[in-house]
């Protein structure tokens, strides 16, 4: 078995990925942990029970700390690290245990988010789509978890799947999709609110600025889905202001969604100082 690496010290790489089924993916994970290996992953959608978890490609990447919370056929999140992190909480929204949230405590003290928000259905009216009632339900819950730590002052950093395209330029068509789950403007603006609410700093556009499209994610939909560019940006990494100057960059690994058997997301990583 590895031995954990001590904490790294100065710049930390942090991804966050949609993987879409992991145990439908392993040598799509084994190629890019062993392309990239960032410091700290966090997986959404592992859509496996923690009993029945694949961790030898994560332990023979060097990731020693493995922290899971999944179940059969949907959702689960993960948080892995090539050093020593500790489980600091996982949350349950709306009241519902369907693992979408896990939380790690990095040496630092800084602790880091992992979620998964509800897609939302395909029909964006709370009257008559539950699943999408639920959706604005989280936000609103996520929104009043953000005030709270704000009051706290601490330090945090949030990954995941928000399945929201905030921005006109996270859209291929901001018109065309403004009736489409994901780009809706009571979903955007409850992000929006969210945000807001602890001050988030969006790391990614900390580095991409707002007139540039963006995206993380292309529909399986599309054949050709590179060619058409259709995506939207459902992934996101936010850090709390006073990470903002540790911010050292960040990119979408777009080259992940052109790979055989990919996921319909690209991960994104992040640098930045820790310590």
């Amino acid at each position: 078995m590895p031995k954990k690496a001590a904490a790294p010290k100065g710049a930390i790489t942090i991804a966050t990925w949609n993987i879409n089924s992991v145990r439908a993916r392993l040598d799509l994970m084994h190629g890019f942990l062993s392309e990239y290996g960032p410091d700290v992953l966090c997986l959404q959608e592992t859509k496996v029970r923690d009993d029945q978890f694949p961790h030898e490609v994560f332990e023979q990447q060097g990731y020693t700390t493995r922290l899971i919370k999944g179940q059969p056929g949907y959702n689960g999140v993960a948080i892995f690290a090539k050093h020593q992190i500790e489980l600091s909480e996982t949350r349950m929204l709306c009241g519902r245990d369907d693992c979408r949230h896990i939380a790690a405590r990095l040496p630092d003290g800084t602790v880091l988010h992992n979620y998964y928000v509800p897609a939302g259905g395909d029909v964006p009216d709370a009257a008559k789509n539950d699943k999408f009632a639920h959706k604005l339900d989280v936000l609103r819950e996520m929104t009043a978890w953000s005030m709270e730590l704000k009051k706290k002052g601490g330090r945090e950093i949030l990954v995941g799947d928000l399945n929201i395209a905030p921005l006109e330029t996270d859209v291929w068509s901001h018109k065309q999709l403004l009736d489409v789950v994901s780009h809706t403007p009571v979903e955007t603006g409850g992000m929006k609110k969210m945000q807001k609410a602890r001050d988030w700093v969006d790391a990614v556009r900390h580095f991409v600025p707002e007139s540039e499209k963006l995206y993380s994610w292309w529909s399986y939909r599309s054949p050709n889905w590179e060619a058409a560019d259709k995506g939207r940006r459902l992934d996101h990494v936010w850090v709390s202001p006073q990470l903002q100057p540790n911010l050292r960059g960040a990119r979408v690994i777009k080259a992940m969604r052109g790979k055989e058997k990919a996921s319909d997301h690209a991960p994104i990583i992040v640098r930045l100082e820790l310590g």
